[in-house]
């Protein structure tokens, strides 16, 4: 990994892409949706303080265990001055994030579950497929053909 020298405190966007592992086109992306923001030197080239690594590495972590990118924008937001994430910080943010999480589990535990045995049969029946439709929602509200 390219070390930068302490004393410099603002970073390319080349530096932070080799540094946090992001691509570049990633770090404009997170920069169109507010998740990191620069400065613009006179010849207009983006400028980031060293802080935008860690603002970087939260939103990358945050993405791996499936956090849509608004709710990380939100969560972001509500810093004091907009300031970089810390350890209590991701701890809290974290601990509201997983019911949302358990329940993607519990979700993606019953796909798997149903899997096999949906493909084995080849119906997707829309009374009994747990992949089109669990227990049975659209009998209960629908009538006749409406998928």
């Amino acid at each position: 990994m390219p070390q930068i020298h302490e004393k410099i405190h603002e970073l390319t966007v080349g530096q932070l892409s080799a540094r946090s592992g992001a691509a570049v086109s990633a770090l404009h992306f997170y920069e169109a949706k507010g998740l990191i923001s620069s400065r613009r030197t006179s010849g207009n080239q983006r400028r980031y303080t060293r802080d935008a690594l860690r603002r970087v590495a939260f939103v990358r972590a945050a993405q791996r265990v499936g956090i849509p990118l608004a709710s990380i924008r939100e969560a972001l937001a509500q810093l004091p001055e907009e300031r970089t994430p810390n350890r209590a910080d991701w701890a809290r943010l974290s601990e509201a994030w997983r019911a949302e999480l358990d329940e993607r589990i519990t979700r993606l535990g019953r796909l798997r579950d149903h899997l096999t045995d949906c493909i084995g049969c080849g119906c997707l029946s829309m009374e009994t497929c747990a992949l089109s439709n669990p227990d049975d929602v659209f009998g209960e509200r629908l009538t006749g053909s409406r998928l």
